[in-house]
């Protein structure tokens, strides 16, 4: 047996004495892994995925969501939120991500309610190390947390999800577009479209792992270090979409891409 068989019957075990399960699936590399790893462990009869449909997510990544869904086999509800008319969420304080999360699962709670079945989500043991206010609220709720409860960190997610025949083993990072604007700063449609048509752009660019930061007028775009040579040759292809999307100025950040630069203010 090799070492990541091992490492997925750790995580299968995580199932132990489950019937049946709700995954909260936003169809990136860790919430698929455990939706695959359910399906594994249960039969795909036994678990639904659930997926959240607001501006503030890609249209992409549901549609990533509900293909991954479709070739485990798995039943796939997508589910409209309104976390932008929570004015604690609208309000962006350092806790945004503790009433968004709470409310995407309370939603999920009451689908898993109907079959009586367990709440899961993808929360990795990488999670752990930076600011992640959802996690609280994931806690809270007793959310079952199989890759946590397994310690299977980002690296582990990535070789399982490819050695299971995931397409989305090496997805990028994914986050709430609400993640692009800084604390305190309010969150609106208009900047939420703002930030996906500059993010989309740059994906038709060829720019998988991106983020464009709202700072008003200026998008602070983080790009791999390894690609910011090629943003600089296609910068006149890079301004004009990012001034489409409503951006008076483009800023390239020399640091790169990394995951939660907003909570290094």
């Amino acid at each position: 047996m090799s070492s990541d068989d091992v490492v997925l019957e750790r995580l299968l075990a995580q199932f132990e004495g489950v019937d049946d399960v709700v995954v909260a699936f936003s169809g990136g590399v860790d919430s698929s892994l455990v939706l695959a790893a359910a399906a594994r462990a249960l039969g795909p009869e036994h678990v639904v995925a659930v997926t959240a449909s607001s501006p503030t997510y890609l249209d992409d990544e549901r549609d990533a969501a509900a293909a991954v869904a479709r070739g485990l086999g798995v039943r796939h509800v997508v589910l409209e939120t309104r976390e932008y008319e929570d004015r604690r969420f609208v309000e962006n304080s350092r806790e945004r991500c503790y009433w968004c999360k709470g409310g995407l699962l309370d939603a999920v709670a009451r689908v898993a309610e109907a079959g009586g079945a367990v709440v899961v989500d993808g929360t990795n043991a990488d999670d752990t190390g930076d600011h992640r206010p959802g996690m609280r609220a994931a806690a809270e709720r007793g959310v079952l947390r199989p890759l946590l409860g397994a310690g299977i960190g980002k690296a582990e997610v990535r070789r399982l999800a490819r050695e299971l025949g995931l397409a989305t083993w090496d997805a990028p990072q994914q986050a709430c577009l609400a993640s692009r604007i800084p604390y305190g700063v309010p969150i609106t449609p208009d900047k939420l479209a703002a930030v996906a048509a500059a993010e989309q752009a740059l994906h038709a660019l060829g720019f998988r792992q991106c983020r464009a930061r709202h700072h008003g007028d200026v998008a602070r775009l983080e790009i791999e270090t390894d690609q910011l040579g090629r943003a600089l040759e296609l910068r006149a292809d890079i301004v004009r979409a990012v001034h489409a999307a409503g951006f008076t100025y483009v800023a390239l950040d020399l640091d790169g891409f990394r995951t939660g630069s907003m909570n290094e203010a």
